[in-house]
């Protein structure tokens, strides 16, 4: 059972790679690659048949990484991403559905909500931290309006957000990190260069802590 709270996983790094895997036996050299650049909490989505897979082998094979899954969908899918050894859930928004299933599983639960209905129905089920999604398309001003009534909020915010943006978007209200997918980039990953994804991964350490 995972025992580290969601605030404790997340507040390690200030970015989070958000990976997603066609071939498995990427994974681990993927895993050790942002690790050694700094990075050593990782979500995994769920969005190929690789992933789930991907999870458990990092999980089980990679010490010092902090790996959860990303874009859970269903109920079912936390007990599945619990016990194949995620650290934490990350969904893309939320409904009452997943917030039983995540309470009910145990696992440090990370729901998506960009309206102030969300984030009150998250915070009925006693949740403080949530993921803005997409924050980019949102815009910096909808993320800024929103965290003004919710002060004691954490955000996370994905999608979209690129190297030059992470300063900035680390500076809104209520921001404590970033996902990112742009440090695994799609002809990095087809060429097995380890090297330039643990470059990437320090230019976003780099830049967080520029914030």
């Amino acid at each position: 059972m995972p025992t580290q709270s969601i605030e404790t996983i997340l507040t390690r790094n200030r970015v989070l790679p958000v990976i997603t895997l066609d071939d498995l036996n990427d994974a681990l050299p993927l895993a050790r690659a942002l690790r050694d650049g700094g990075l050593d909490v990782l979500e995994v989505t769920l969005r190929t048949e690789a992933g789930l897979k991907a999870i458990e082998k990092i999980a089980a094979d990679c010490p010092g990484v902090v790996v959860g899954a990303g874009s859970v969908l269903a109920p079912a899918d936390m007990a599945a991403v619990r016990d194949s050894g995620a650290a934490f859930a990350v969904s893309p928004g939320l409904t009452a559905w997943l917030l039983d299933a995540a309470r009910a599983s145990g696992i440090p639960y990370l729901p998506g909500a960009v309206s102030p209905s969300e984030l009150m129905l998250g915070m009925e089920y006693g949740y403080e931290w949530f993921k803005i999604f997409p924050a980019m398309a949102l815009g910096e001003e909808h993320i800024r309006s929103i965290a003004a009534p919710f002060p004691k909020l954490k955000f996370v915010a994905t999608g979209g957000i690129r190297e030059a943006d992470i300063p900035r978007v680390l500076a809104l209200p209520n921001m404590r990190g970033v996902g990112v997918s742009w440090v695994v980039p799609a002809n990095l990953l087809k060429t097995k260069d380890w090297a330039g994804i643990t470059a990437l991964a320090q230019r976003a350490v780099a830049a967080a802590a520029s914030a």
